[in-house]
């Protein structure tokens, strides 16, 4: 007898603490359904996923909010039938497609890290292209050669460049400013600009029009400077971004390469 009043009282236990186990579970219920913890773990994750944001008492909170509101919210989609229309299914299915795209790059990139000697050597590379001197220059642009002429005449006479190029410069990016190109590498430049700058004495203008594709130009240099270049420290970042942004380009058209289609693609050759 006091065995099966023993059995009784575990079972009856037992089912009074079913619930409780239940409720360790979930965060609460809405209309009757259980809102797990999980839901609000995996939100979390993902929030402090790229380290910007950490997790604490508040955001957790936080979430707990949202997900809660969030099954409010999918309840009563799912009373108005939205699962079910054309719409939302297109929808999914361009959600799935984001997804699983995203996923493959982010995997071939953490399978191909770009290291810091790829970033190093990029740096060298680029560091040895534009070492030397920079120049300080302003530019007149004209359409016609005689149009440059005549304004070198008035510059002759004393006529100010910077008031010049503001008047009658074509070159959007310079022509508000006088002209001013700034600090640059002569290397940046088409090859006869180049070659009609590095040409001047700090001070010096160009006495003859110089042609290239944009047009004519007047050029003044204005001075020169030995090049500074950033430490390698400074700019790894933005280095290593860069080379992850083309590997991820290569990637894209090494397996549009390998595909079978007529396709033809706007701006292949």
């Amino acid at each position: 007898m006091k065995k099966i009043v023993l059995a009784a009282s575990i079972a009856a236990l037992s089912a009074a603490l079913a619930p409780l186990s239940a409720t360790a579970q979930n965060i609460t219920t809405v209309n009757g359904k259980p809102v797990p913890k999980a839901n609000a773990e995996l939100l979390i994750s993902q929030v402090t996923k790229s380290g910007q944001q950490q997790r604490t008492p508040e955001l957790e909170q936080q979430v707990r909010d949202e997900v809660v509101m969030r099954e409010i919210f999918m309840q009563e989609a799912a009373r108005k039938g939205i699962p079910q229309s054309a719409d939302y299914k297109a929808q999914m299915e361009l959600a799935r497609q984001q997804i699983m795209i995203r996923e493959l790059f982010s995997g071939y990139a953490k399978e191909h890290p770009v290291s810091d000697a790829d970033a190093q050597a990029e740096y060298d590379k680029f560091k040895a292209a534009n070492t030397g001197m920079e120049y300080h220059a302003r530019h007149i642009l004209v359409e016609k050669e005689d149009e440059a002429k005549a304004l070198i005449e008035q510059l002759k006479l004393g006529a100010s460049f910077e008031d010049l190029a503001k008047k009658n410069s074509k070159d959007p990016g310079s022509a508000a400013n006088g002209g001013d190109l700034d600090w640059s590498n002569p290397n940046g430049y088409v090859p006869e600009f180049s070659k009609a700058l590095t040409a001047l004495k700090k001070g010096e203008m160009t006495t003859e029009p110089v042609k290239t594709q944009f047009g004519y130009h007047i050029i003044k240099l204005e001075d020169t400077r030995t090049a500074t270049f950033p430490a390698f420290d400074d700019v790894k970042a933005q280095i290593k971004q860069r080379l992850e942004q083309q590997k991820m380009a290569s990637y894209r058209d090494e397996l549009r390469g390998k595909a079978k289609t007529d396709y033809k693609f706007s701006g292949a050759n």
